[in-house]
């Protein structure tokens, strides 16, 4: 079995890049020089049955945990959505369920006036499923919020709560924080949105900007039902979190996104996630691994 982790340090090396691309594979998105005033972003994230979803789950939900997931990679890179691409490979699954899945995507891209505007559809030689997206947008040129961005002396903050996304099945039912991406765009030094847990995508955003994240537990705002430290290693918030040299305001209207500070970047140490003495924060599972 692949170490998900180890893999994805590595594949950057093993994709060249080119002139017109700015931003390339290790980001929640690339960002493609086009002509004009904008940058196109791109993303591709997939759903697999029995390690996104059971295959109980109703196959509207997972179209639409497909189309939201991808929308938060934009969301973290400050962007706009434009439209996306869908493909669907399944086994035993009837006609009536690909067509459920890829209504679910559709109407939940519908809700930010992002259409699909094509795809795939495959047969599996046995039974599962699982569906891919590809989804562009576009972000002022210059402007896209990266990972690599943070400073020492930065706050470090997160939108929303944090834990038990799967009992609460928020996991099928969260909003992108597109809204949020938007205003924070200015705002923040760096961001990535928390797919794979707090910790885990805190880590990867320290190391891509070459500092440390002091984090502070008690003021991780938690999901109901969550607990403590365990919910910083749940996966699959799809919160924002993101450094920033700024006071950050909280945004109106009060139906988007608290924001809640909750560390700070320090020069590097030898952890790239420490506690407030200095020490490594680690625990048993730091994140969520898709196996």
């Amino acid at each position: 079995m692949i170490d998900e982790i180890e893999i994805l340090r590595r594949l950057p090396a093993l994709l060249p890049l080119n002139g017109r691309i700015s931003v390339g594979a290790g980001d929640d998105c690339a960002v493609i020089n086009m002509p004009g005033k904008c940058q196109l972003l791109a993303a591709a994230d997939q759903v697999i049955e029995k390690v996104h979803f059971l295959p109980e789950t109703p196959p509207r939900l997972v179209g639409r945990k497909l189309m939201n997931r991808n929308l938060s990679d934009i969301a973290a890179m400050g962007g706009t959505p434009l439209t996306a691409l869908l493909t669907v490979a399944a086994g035993e699954k009837d006609s009536r369920w690909v067509e459920e899945l890829v209504s679910g995507a559709a109407e939940a891209g519908s809700v930010f006036d992002v259409p699909i505007c094509g795809g795939d559809t495959a047969a599996l030689p046995h039974d599962g499923a699982a569906a891919s997206l590809t989804i562009l947008g576009e972000v002022p040129r210059g402007t896209a919020v990266l990972r690599s961005g943070a400073r020492p002396g930065d706050g470090v903050f997160v939108t929303g709560c944090i834990g038990n996304s799967f009992h609460s099945e928020h996991h099928l039912n969260f909003t992108p924080r597109l809204a949020e991406g938007a205003f924070l765009r200015p705002l923040a030094s760096a961001m990535i949105d928390i797919s794979d847990g707090l910790l885990l995508d805190a880590m990867r955003l320290a190391d891509a900007s070459g500092v440390s994240v002091m984090l502070y537990p008690e003021a991780v705002p938690l999901r109901t039902g969550a607990v403590a430290p365990g919910a910083f290693s749940d996966g699959e918030d799809y919160e924002l979190l993101f450094t920033s040299s700024h006071d950050v305001p909280q945004m109106k209207p009060e139906k988007t996104a608290v924001i809640t500070r909750i560390g700070q970047v320090v020069p590097r140490r030898a952890a790239p996630v420490v506690t407030r003495d200095g020490r490594p924060f680690t625990m048993e599972n730091n994140g969520y691994v898709h196996r």
